[in-house]
């Protein structure tokens, strides 16, 4: 049973005068409302603070390695040995869903467990000038980055930064020591996920004409608008009664700052690479079919030879499992030297939930320290030996 508070003497003596009863319940109605406006001060202030105050912030400590016109490349950790670059999802939010917060960070997982230098791509919001920017460019930008750490890296491809990875390393094989795809829609024809519906059953008219009313560019605000509405119960209901249920409780307002940090917060996209995308990799799956063309060269997945783990959530509704765990047949990849893992749980889990962070990437980021540099000559014996799909 709950313990209840102590009355005070002057509620006592309030309470032995039958006559003063109506009083005493007056003002203990008043003290209740007083406490109940402070509530409800305490529950606007902290909403409005989380839907439209909050910023992203990287967690773990960092520095600028390059400021380029697509993003800026953070540093962790110090240089030695062959580094890291995580390309964290361009799909309009920010880069910190791979350093969330303390205790709950990718970068800090793998600076944890052998990866000692590790890159982060943290990408820019899309401006008017950018609206004709297409994939090439953001390509061109990965590769500048690469070059940069040394021009030799094990790269980590999260959500739709694991297709653009794959592309760096079927372009450029001799500059990817080891790739990492996590969650990433290798084979978008694959599986029977709501964004593969989406893709195939709306008309490319549709789309432009999101991009048109974002005046050239695909705005996040839009997105964000057209996330929430796939859930408008949770988003616009059920998300602020849990907050003034829970106001007056620090950590659980602490949790809710930090991800309204990142939700709230979406970024634009050029119109050109949008559309792109929804044409050229989701509704005619060129990757897979070995027919897209990224910086001159058409590319195969098959030129693809370097140690390759694949990562995919059970549950995962944005990127079935089928579109990344069966790909493994396209690339070039020795299957000896193939990692194939499926984690319980969803989509963003794959980044930051607890059991992929304390079970999962800890093992492929001793995996990745333990990949030993690999020259030409084996890239291309690897080819020769890769089966065709």
């Amino acid at each position: 049973m709950k313990k209840q508070p102590p009355v005070s003497c002057a509620n006592l003596s309030l309470l032995s005068v039958p006559i003063f009863w109506p009083m005493a319940a007056a003002t203990k109605l008043l003290e209740a409302g007083v406490e109940l406006n402070a509530k409800n001060a305490k529950f606007v202030r902290e909403d409005v603070k989380i839907h439209n105050e909050m910023r992203p912030k990287l967690a773990t400590p960092n520095k600028v390695r390059l400021d380029l016109r697509t993003m800026v490349v953070r540093e962790y950790g110090r240089p030695g040995g062959i580094p890291a670059l995580v390309h964290a999802p361009f799909a309009g939010h920010s880069a910190m869903i791979a350093d969330y917060q303390k205790g709950q960070s990718l970068v800090e997982t793998l600076l944890s467990n052998g990866v000692k230098h590790v890159a982060l791509t943290d990408w820019k919001s899309a401006t008017s000038d950018m609206k004709d920017f297409d994939i090439d460019n953001y390509l061109e930008e990965v590769v500048i980055a690469i070059d940069d750490l040394g021009g030799y890296v094990n790269l980590v491809g999260l959500c739709q930064g694991g297709w653009a990875a794959a592309m760096v390393a079927a372009r450029f094989p001799d500059k990817v020591n080891s790739l990492v795809l996590a969650g990433a829609p290798l084979d978008t024809d694959a599986g029977d996920g709501p964004v593969k519906k989406m893709a195939h059953e709306y008309p490319m008219s549709f789309f432009e004409g999101l991009v048109a009313l974002g005046g050239g560019l695909m705005r996040g605000e839009m997105m964000l608008q057209g996330w929430k509405n796939m859930n408008p119960l949770q988003h616009y209901f059920k998300d602020h009664i849990d907050l003034y249920e829970h106001v007056n409780d620090p950590a659980y307002v602490a949790k809710e700052e930090t991800f309204a940090a990142w939700y709230e917060n979406p970024i634009d996209l050029p119109g050109r690479w949008y559309l792109q995308v929804i044409t050229q990799l989701f509704k005619e799956n060129r990757l897979a079919k070995g027919s897209f063309v990224a910086l001159g060269r058409k590319l195969s997945l098959r030129e693809i030879t370097c140690p390759t783990t694949l990562l995919a959530g059970a549950s995962d509704n944005v990127t079935t499992r089928e579109q990344i765990i069966d790909a493994a047949r396209y690339l070039g990849t020795p299957k000896n030297h193939i990692v194939l893992e499926t984690i319980p749980g969803g989509h963003v889990g794959l980044f930051m939930g607890h059991m992929a962070l304390t079970e999962h990437w800890p093992r492929i980021a001793r995996w990745m320290a333990e990949q030993r540099r690999r020259g030409p000559q084996q890239h291309e014996i690897a080819l020769a030996s890769a089966p065709f799909p």
